[in-house]
């Protein structure tokens, strides 16, 4: 069966810690053909570059600020401390364009992408301007920057956000899936790139180790079973079935990295809920969002 976990370390491929799906990645999945995700770390002054392609690109600082450059011009992304302390600036390139990400200070960023035909304009979306959404309520609380998605960004094939899950709640959940072109469901692979942390003011040990948990299961014939521990730099791979939740454990908060693409022919996020549990949407009438959300500098 193809590997669809791949904890960090699993997936280094040259200068980045992670390297899956895109043009230049030298690491096969089978099956996999339209999402891609790359990690890399900067040491303070480094730079590190991806040469032009027929995929477009989305550059998101994870921790420290970069300066991006694609095919000669500059961008400089304000950054943040942590994935949890609010939205950052993040740099659409469109197709065809090489670009190289650099640092002065150094510091850990993602780049999403897909194949794409379509060229659209270089974009920087700052922070201050990137749709936050909470959404859900209760237990199932967690915060969705939409930096990436059809209503705040122009781009041909992805669909790229960020997920925040404060400790002990669930995301993507109840469990769904877009597997199937069909009315109200598009097709959409789907990659979760994770990042944990000992959720503020708990008494935690300084050896603390903060997990999260996945689940992806089967929708039809096509087999897929996948219950996953998560850290920091971890990646799961969702070609189809059901999937959540995303569960932020008891004492760490939970981040993730949503890049979703397929082969239909609308840009849209359509899902259908599994049958089993879509009643729980209905239980949330009434109930406030976390009062820990949201997540700021």
């Amino acid at each position: 069966m193809t590997n669809w976990v791949y904890p960090l370390g699993s997936a280094a491929d040259g200068g980045w810690d992670v390297s899956l799906g895109t043009s230049d990645s030298s690491l096969a999945v089978d099956g996999w053909a339209h999402t891609g995700v790359k990690v890399a770390t900067l040491a303070a002054g480094a730079a590190i570059g991806l040469p032009a392609a027929g995929e477009e690109r989305i550059v998101v600082p994870l921790n420290g600020s970069f300066t991006v450059t694609v095919d000669g011009e500059d961008y400089v992304l304000k950054g943040r401390a942590s994935v949890f302390h609010g939205p950052s600036d993040v740099l659409y390139s469109g197709t065809g364009r090489a670009v190289t990400v650099s640092s002065e200070d150094g510091g850990r960023f993602a780049v999403a992408t897909a194949p794409a035909n379509a060229s659209y304009p270089t974009r920087l979306v700052t922070g201050a301007e990137t749709p936050v959404e909470l959404r859900g309520a209760g237990n199932c609380s967690r915060q969705v920057h939409n930096f990436g998605t059809p209503a705040a960004l122009e781009a041909d094939r992805f669909i790229v956000c960020e997920v925040l899950t404060p400790a002990g709640n669930w995301s993507s959940y109840p469990p769904h899936k877009h597997d199937e072109e069909k009315d109200g469901e598009t097709n959409l692979e789907e990659i979760y790139y994770f990042e944990t942390q000992v959720a503020e003011g708990s008494a935690a040990p300084a050896d603390a180790d903060a997990i999260g948990y996945q689940r992806v299961y089967a929708s039809d014939e096509r087999p897929i079973n996948v219950a996953a521990e998560v850290r920091t730099g971890d990646v799961v791979l969702v070609p189809y079935g059901w999937h959540g939740p995303a569960m932020a454990a008891p004492g760490y908060d939970l981040y993730y990295l949503n890049v979703m693409a397929g082969p239909g022919p609308v840009r849209q996020w359509l899902i259908s809920d599994d049958p089993h549990h879509g009643w729980v949407r209905q239980s949330w009438d009434g109930l406030d969002v976390d009062p820990r959300l949201p997540f700021t500098a």
